[in-house]
């Protein structure tokens, strides 16, 4: 049973500064650990082609639940700047390398795996498939189950292995993320040519169709220093 909160952040990147606003994401993860008990589930580059571009995605793990989210906002918002006074020079820096971005607060579905599960059972892809899916407001849950239930085994038959399946907190029970390790490119392309004639994969998507309405999909690549690796050779 899953009871941890998630932090998803999608960061727009300035030029071709992706790689070192990767590294410098990264390197955080020891203080993050030891100040604020978030551990981190990955750091992916989005593949342009695919969606927005330069975008970079991380995703942390509060290990406490709630209350870690309470005790983080109150450690950076409890001060005249509203900033975490450790990170001031960390902020500075990632100013060269990043504009903005846009975070959400999610929740597991009972089946998704911790950090420390997904680690420690090696899980890795040559790439990731990332879905942002929309349901019909107090449909989330439902979609969820579904993804535990029999997604899982679904995608499971291309050698997909589930990162996590995610509802955002702070929506209408609406918007569901989902995210896959893919074990090459190639399973990915086949994927593609199959999915909508593949009988399983068919009938996923239209046992789905009650709560769906609509999703959209990109493909990550995890970077260097990720803690959710990249199997693939290094060219």
């Amino acid at each position: 049973m899953n009871d941890r909160v998630y932090l998803h952040e999608v960061i727009d990147i300035v030029g071709q500064n992706r790689a070192k606003y990767n590294e410098h994401m990264c390197n955080y993860r020891p203080l993050a650990r030891e100040e604020r008990r978030m551990e981190m589930v990955g750091n992916f580059s989005t593949v342009g082609s695919t969606e927005r571009w330069p975008e970079s995605i991380n995703l942390w793990e509060f290990v406490d639940g709630w209350d870690g989210v309470a005790r983080n906002f109150r450690h950076e918002f409890n001060n005249p700047v509203h900033q975490d006074k450790n990170l001031v020079p960390w902020w500075a820096e990632a100013l060269n390398y990043r504009s903005g971005g846009y975070d959400r607060l999610l929740v597991a579905s009972p089946q998704s795996p911790t950090v420390d599960q997904l680690h420690s059972a090696g899980v890795t892809g040559e790439c990731y498939m990332h879905e942002l899916i929309q349901v019909k407001p107090g449909s989330a849950r439902d979609y969820l189950s579904m993804i535990d239930e029999s997604g899982r085994t679904v995608f499971g038959n291309y050698g997909w292995t589930l990162v996590g399946a995610y509802r955002h907190a702070m929506v209408n029970d609406s918007e569901v993320t989902v995210l896959w390790a893919i074990p090459t490119w190639d399973t990915w392309a086949a994927w593609e040519k199959t999915k909508e004639t593949d009988e399983p994969m068919v009938a996923w998507r239209r046992s789905t169709a009650s709560v769906v309405v609509d999703w959209r999909a990109k493909l990550l690549a995890a970077s260097v220093n990720s803690p959710l690796g990249n199997s693939a050779p290094v060219n």
